[in-house]
């Protein structure tokens, strides 16, 4: 990989020459791992959803954005808005490195609605000549006319005594018509936390530290970011990525996690009565998702498909990274349960269905291929130890979905999905379903796959890379044989 020095990660996309910035958009559009239907960077790389927001009509959509090049470095806020979350117009960089607070990055925050204007609260990173980072918490005002205005000074200006510079990701909410930010922090003793603080007077400049949210997690990684609440179904929800957990069994086999915790928070004693803390996502790339309240009132997600520290093959084309497909989440049974959105319906074309039995003889679907689609997976009848599901196929190349029934356990192996990112352990990941498996949902696009199972219980989502070729669906089983009804619809939407 090319080694980036400070000063070129720290380039700010004003001053650089339009020739340059031209050549490197050609570079990228030349890949042939540019996705269809997910959000992804004109240039460099895209981390973080931010400020999601339904606004006046419309969704407001930004992600964090370093324009020139797929590394981490100054970063921007890039912004689309949509009226249907499917179909976005992308609007360019809406938050930009331009004061001394944040002169080193706009780093994440979200959106929130106050006195009938869109605000944004983020942090601001800006680093001394001997690079000692200070982070603050700005808000900055989106005008009628779409520009941004921001506050002249930070409206938190510093960590409380107590934490380290790792200070950020402040989530505004509305609870009881009142105004909280919640804030992942680190602890002088490099223990991750969340921090709660409070608008008063009804002044958006003014924001008082409330105090450290209370958890039954005591010993739970080094540093808890992107946090996040809500109230649904009548429970508190904090969604957080705890950095540094260590593997166990299946579970928190990636670099980093993103979960949640459901229960109870208790606003005067900061007290989180919660149940055990489950991942999101079972797959190989997820990270610091974001939720917003839809025209519907229902509560959406949006992920980062990539993860920090983590190579990946468009890295060296000049672009890395994408968003996932909005998901609509709701509590059941104890845990939440993520459905993909259903205005992705309108992106359906060329709907073909098909009956029939798997054994453990290897057959392709005819016409069953594609590099775009929508794939549902209905199991009828099971009688087979161990389900081969196989997309993207070729003579080479080949994403194995596999389900053993009797432990209900999925595992997705890209182990001949084609490129495969470097500085991640293993090629497999796996997941055990609630119920035997009766439904896979799956959003396939040029360079991911987004697996639901059993509507919504399960999900893996991750990066594949495989040639332009590898097109063919396959199926087979250990021993015995399975029903099963396809429904397929390519999705054909360039993004």
């Amino acid at each position: 990989m090319t080694e980036w020095s400070r000063e070129q990660r720290y380039r700010r996309i004003e001053d650089v020459n339009k020739d340059e910035l031209e050549a490197l958009k050609h570079r990228i559009e030349q890949s042939s791992y540019r996705q269809h239907f997910h959000i992804q960077p004109e240039t460099g790389l895209l981390n973080d959803p931010n400020g999601l927001m339904f606004y006046n009509g419309t969704y407001y959509v930004s992600h964090q954005w370093f324009p020139l090049g797929a590394v981490h470095g100054l970063k921007y806020w890039f912004n689309y808005t949509s009226k249907d979350l499917v179909t976005f117009e992308p609007n360019g960089p809406i938050l930009k490195p331009d004061t001394i607070y944040d002169s080193h990055g706009v780093y994440s925050g979200s959106a929130f609605e106050f006195e009938g204007n869109l605000y944004y609260m983020y942090t601001g990173n800006h680093r001394d000549e001997e690079w000692k980072r200070y982070a603050s918490q700005m808000i900055a005002k989106v005008k009628q006319d779409g520009s941004i205005e921001k506050l002249n000074k930070p409206v938190i200006a510093h960590q409380p005594e107590g934490y380290t510079s790792h200070f950020r990701d402040p989530k505004v909410f509305k609870h009881h018509e009142e105004y909280y930010a919640i804030l992942g922090v680190q602890t002088q003793q490099e223990l991750g936390r969340l921090l709660l603080y409070k608008m008063i007077h009804r002044q958006i400049d003014q924001w008082e530290y409330i105090g450290e949210i209370t958890t039954e997690l005591e010993d739970f990684g080094y540093m808890w970011e992107c946090p996040d609440y809500f109230s649904l179904n009548g429970q508190d929800v904090i969604i957080f990525s705890p950095q540094g957990i260590d593997a166990k069994d299946e579970k928190y086999r990636n670099i980093y996690q993103s979960g949640y915790l459901i229960g109870h928070l208790n606003f005067d004693t900061l007290e989180f009565k919660h149940d055990t803390f489950m991942e999101l996502d079972n797959g190989f790339d997820f990270y610091a998702p974001q939720t917003f309240i839809d025209e519907y009132g229902k509560r959406i997600l949006i992920g980062w498909m990539g993860l920090p520290d983590t190579q990946y093959p468009t890295d060296e084309e000049g672009w890395a990274h994408c968003l996932t497909i909005p998901r609509e989440l709701t509590i059941e049974e104890g845990r939440l349960r993520q459905r993909p959105l259903k205005a992705l319906e309108t992106l359906r074309q060329n709907k073909e269905t098909a009956l029939g039995y798997a054994n453990k003889y290897n057959t392709t679907l005819h016409p069953y291929e594609g590099t775009q689609y929508e794939l549902i997976i209905d199991i009828l009848e099971n009688e087979a130890t161990e389900i081969y599901f196989e997309l993207r196929a070729s003579k080479l190349n080949s994403t194995l979905i596999s389900y053993n029934t009797r432990e209900q356990k999925i595992t997705l192996d890209r182990s001949e999905s084609g490129a495969l990112p470097s500085n991640v352990e293993g090629v497999t990941r796996s997941t055990y379903l609630d119920s035997p498996l009766k439904q896979l949902h799956i959003f396939v696009d040029t360079s991911s796959i987004e697996i639901f199972c059993n509507d919504g219980e399960r999900v893996l989502t991750s990066r594949i890379f495989p040639d332009e070729n590898a097109t063919a669906i396959r199926t087979s089983t250990e021993t015995g044989q399975v029903y099963l009804k396809f429904t397929k619809y390519d999705l054909g939407r360039d993004k």
